[in-house]
């Protein structure tokens, strides 16, 4: 048996090494930011102004910091920021506007280089390895495959859909593009990026979507539908469709589709789903088949995409409030500098060991169940 006067050194050894554990901490350990690409909602500069806003995830979504991107000046409209995307490793990140592909460095906060590619740009992906990034033209007929490094044009991949939104998958070995143009589901593999294939035809043309970790499994967002459906990526074939029940489907404010925004939790345990018109995420179990409703989230606007944070803790509409993943309940509301409330359909989590990146989620909210 310890003495008691070896038990309190022994208490008070172990406070003084967390606390000395806790300066270290703040001093450079692990900490986790958001990053949120403004204007995110359109060009519509009241929800956060231009550039990205950095947010701390582990201390109430603090704003710690405003990354200039690109400069308005008066009398020009801003450019819409369409996509978002890193893989933290590399310590880049990549932005695209109607107009142009642009790299910043995440180490200094820095422009890297700014593109313009033909046609334009959209909501792009970037691989896993860092190496290539996979844009839309601008609902064009084509995709763009780019190198991350150089942002020079490495090929295209013609689809004829109307280009507009990419997932690379959790391997790297495929990348998934949806046109605004087409129901089908175009499924590109990246080694042979001009060998593709297709997932559908699904009810209508294809909106926001997700995959799950495996990549066996789309959830798709298809124009009027307030809901979803589900494809198998392994047959093709489209296997259910998911209807809210309960709510009426009416006229949204941007998009011109009932549920726009749809996204996985990093377990896939749920599939939380945007509703614009009345204002609220369905969330959806994703344990039974068919996948069943079990909570409506009232939010403040309307939302257009969902994500979340790698742990799953938080999920992120693009209305700006963050919202506890396990008890459904608000825990914080994204502001700027002067205590505005900010939107953006475009954010992504940076996490860093010290002042090093070293891995990222995605603007998607795609599945890592593997």
């Amino acid at each position: 048996m310890l003495s008691k006067w070896t038990r309190m050194c022994v208490i008070c050894l172990f406070v003084c090494l967390m606390q000395g554990q806790r300066a270290l901490d703040a001093a450079g350990g692990d900490h986790h930011l958001l990053y949120v690409a403004v204007p995110g909602i359109r060009n519509e500069l009241s929800w956060g102004g231009a550039g990205i806003l950095v947010y701390d995830m582990d201390h109430g979504h603090k704003l710690l910091k405003r990354i200039p991107t690109l400069e308005v000046k008066p009398g020009e409209e801003a450019e819409a920021i369409k996509g978002v995307c890193t893989n933290g490793r590399t310590a880049r990140l990549y932005l695209t506007t109607p107009k142009r592909l642009i790299c910043l460095d995440l180490n200094t906060d820095k422009l890297l280089w700014n593109k313009t590619l033909e046609g334009g740009c959209d909501r792009l992906s970037l691989t896993p390895d860092g190496k290539t990034l996979y844009v839309p033209m601008l609902e064009g007929p084509v995709w763009h495959v780019v190198d991350a490094v150089t942002g020079n044009l490495i090929t295209t991949i013609k689809t004829d859909s109307g280009s507009h939104n990419t997932v690379c998958g959790l391997d790297g070995k495929h990348a998934y593009l949806a046109g605004l143009k087409s129901p089908l589901l175009t499924v590109a593999g990246t080694r042979s990026p001009n060998t593709v294939t297709a997932v559908g035809p699904f009810s209508n043309v294809i909106r926001p979507f997700t995959v799950n970790g495996k990549q066996t499994l789309c959830y798709v967002n298809v124009n009027e539908l307030l809901g979803f459906e589900i494809g198998d990526l392994t047959t093709g074939k489209v296997i259910s469709r998911v209807e809210v029940t309960g709510f009426p489907k009416g006229p949204v404010k941007r998009h011109g589709c009932p549920s726009h925004g749809i996204g996985l939790t990093p377990d896939e345990k749920e599939i939380w789903l945007s509703d614009g018109f009345n204002n609220r995420m369905h969330v959806f179990d994703m344990m039974s088949m068919p996948p069943r409703e079990i909570s409506s989230i009232q939010l403040r606007d309307q939302p257009g995409w969902v994500t979340f944070s790698l742990n799953g803790r938080f999920a992120y509409p693009s209305t700006g409030e963050v919202i506890d993943t396990k008890t459904k309940k608000f825990v914080s509301t994204l502001a700027d500098e002067s205590g505005k409330p900010v939107q953006s359909e475009k954010m992504v989590e940076v996490d860093f060991s010290g002042a090093v990146p070293t891995r990222a989620g995605d603007q998607f909210g795609i599945g890592r169940k593997r």
